[in-house]
């Protein structure tokens, strides 16, 4: 880790270099390195969700209460996303992320030693904190260290790498938690996570385009936050951010319950198995990212939104198949939206009024913008993860499928009154 903090610092980005190229042994490590962070991060944070019913079984609480566990990380998470930025910002991304992964990995590791709901409550949040600064400092890693012709791809095949990261933790967790319970499967993913931690530590390559920002106080420090919160179209992906992981999140959360429940009457290993509705996403991210190349960002963002709500009305179905059909159609809808809108933030910041290049003010405003974005996509992870358990226990699943579908009309609003149509390729 030190080695990494010297390298950011003295490491002079060269003014006229534009990033790495797809195809480079440096794109493909940092590639691989965020695979790795993707998987840490991912794999952590949503390890428990394949285990809600066992939490709600073994701590005698209820749906929504076990939904806690979620919501706490995720807002842990969303609270110190900016001043994991401003840390990055000083030291560099790499060495802040390094420092993250560490810290989730060792809090991750001490979870399944919770003695009741409310030690798991806090270590979760604590967790959820250190993994602040993993996702928003990925997208502004991958801006400056890659070539901007293929930053939107390399976007791409980071948010397929999350997808791979929660698919893992949730298989992983729900099988050994029906074997060994659910302390068990927290760990196990933990270790898993450890190993993940370690391959992003030696892959990723000493920065190129980093330039270190001036100690500054904290005043001067907020006021970084200004043009990435004036910017209307920056303010439109939040929202989507916002609404879209808030149904995502909700979906996943209570769909094991429905599961479990009759006429269906699955065992946990087999409700875990709807977590291979993931693989759609990690075909989708990248797929879509590379497609807003050619028809546009908002015109495929749209697209992801509709594809999202019409899978998730096809769930309020009955049959079983029908049920996983639109789980999968959901899930691919939802990680194309959330990467085209993640590497869209990334392309707008720095917003109008700031000095744009490779180096200098340019870089705090993305990596501010970025996380601005990741504290609205995770703050809908939690409040709107949360809430949405009263919904279904109250009234159930088709009444959680029309609040949700709701949300997903409110998205399209939102990005076809405030986002640029644009010119396919040139428009962030």
């Amino acid at each position: 880790m030190k080695k990494l903090l010297q390298n950011s610092r003295n490491l002079a980005p060269d003014p006229m270099w534009l990033g790495h190229n797809k195809g480079s042994l440096a794109y493909r490590r940092i590639l691989l390195a965020l695979l790795c962070a993707g998987v840490a991060t991912f794999a952590q944070l949503y390890s428990v969700q394949g285990l809600l019913p066992l939490l709600a079984q073994g701590l005698k609480i209820t749906a929504a209460q076990a939904g806690l566990t979620i919501s706490v990380a995720t807002i842990g998470l969303a609270v110190t996303v900016i001043p994991w930025s401003f840390a990055a910002d000083r030291f560099g991304r790499v060495p802040v992320m390094g420092t993250a992964i560490i810290a989730a990995t060792i809090l991750g590791l001490l979870s399944p030693l919770s003695p009741t709901f409310s030690v798991l409550l806090v270590l979760r949040t604590l967790e959820g904190m250190a993994l602040g600064g993993i996702p928003a400092l990925a997208i502004a890693y991958l801006n400056e260290e890659i070539n901007k012709v293929h930053a939107a791809m390399a976007a791409g095949a980071y948010v397929a790498g999350t997808t791979v990261g929660g698919l893992l933790g949730r298989l992983l967790a729900g099988p050994i938690g029906e074997l060994a319970g659910w302390r068990i499967g927290i760990l196990g993913v933990s270790v898993v996570s450890a190993a993940a931690a370690v391959g992003f530590l030696v892959l990723a390559p000493a920065p190129r385009g980093f330039t270190p920002a001036p100690r500054v106080g904290f005043g001067r420090a907020l006021s970084r936050l200004l043009p990435a919160l004036r910017d209307r179209r920056l303010l439109a992906l939040y929202t989507e951010a916002f609404l879209l992981m808030g149904s995502f999140v909700s979906v996943y959360n209570y769909m094991g319950f429905r599961l479990e429940a009759p006429p269906y009457l699955l065992p946990m290993a087999a409700v875990a198995l709807i977590f291979l509705a993931y693989l759609a996403g990690t075909v989708s991210s990248r797929w879509a990212a590379a497609l807003s190349v050619r028809a546009g960002r908002r015109n495929i963002l749209l697209g992801s939104i509709a594809v999202m709500t019409a899978g998730l009305s096809i769930t309020a179905l009955a049959p079983l198949p029908l049920i996983l059909l639109g789980l999968v159609f959901f899930t691919a809808g939802f990680f194309g939206a959330h990467s085209v809108a993640s590497g869209w933030t990334g392309g707008l910041a720095p917003v109008r009024g700031v000095k744009t290049g490779r180096t200098g003010p340019a870089q705090a405003g993305r990596a501010q913008a970025a996380s601005i974005y990741n504290l609205s996509y995770y703050a809908g992870s939690s409040a709107i993860g949360w809430a949405s358990g009263f919904v279904f226990q109250s009234a159930g699943w088709s009444a959680l499928v029309a609040v949700l579908a709701a949300l997903g009309v409110l998205a399209a609003a939102t990005a076809l009154l405030l986002l640029p149509s644009g010119v396919p390729g040139r428009d962030g």
